[in-house]
């Protein structure tokens, strides 16, 4: 089983570990495979010691980091999900930038039901602010709300 392989069948088992892969005898379509794939890196023997370190200490700090982007994500979608339909739509309308007033006109709802449906998708999202409502649903949800 070459490495490319290896590499195939444990994502296949879904492992997320950052892979570099290591050859003595690579080339560069070999390597472009690899990291098309997904591979953290790919490095030709002989290497430097410290900068392998260097390179196994970043590629699990990236990992961390996109595990912690993933939780993220998921607790972003899982709280949507929690939203009412009207809420979703009130939404879409508050993270495209349009006032309490044109969100009433544009559903046919008073202001006052704008407001209370306003606090609840704040509350279910669970944010302080409408930066922060924007920054986690815009940065998170590809397309807007879905």
């Amino acid at each position: 089983m070459s490495g490319l392989e290896l590499y195939e069948r444990l994502r296949e088992l879904h492992a997320t570990l950052p892979v570099v892969f290591i050859t003595g005898h690579g080339d560069v379509p070999m390597a472009v495979a690899a990291l098309k794939r997904g591979a953290a890196d790919f490095i030709e023997k002989p290497f430097n010691d410290e900068a392998m370190l260097r390179l196994v200490a970043q590629c699990l700090a990236n990992e961390r980091e996109h595990r912690s982007r993933r939780r993220q994500d998921a607790d972003v979608a899982r709280r949507l999900d929690q939203l009412t339909q009207r809420e979703r739509e009130v939404l879409e309308l508050i993270i495209t930038g349009k006032l309490n007033k044109q969100i009433a006109d544009t559903l046919g709802i008073s202001i006052k039901t704008v407001e209370v449906h306003r606090a609840r998708v704040m509350e279910k999202m669970g944010v302080q602010s409408l930066a922060e409502l924007v920054q986690n649903v815009v940065t998170r949800e590809p397309g807007g709300v879905r």
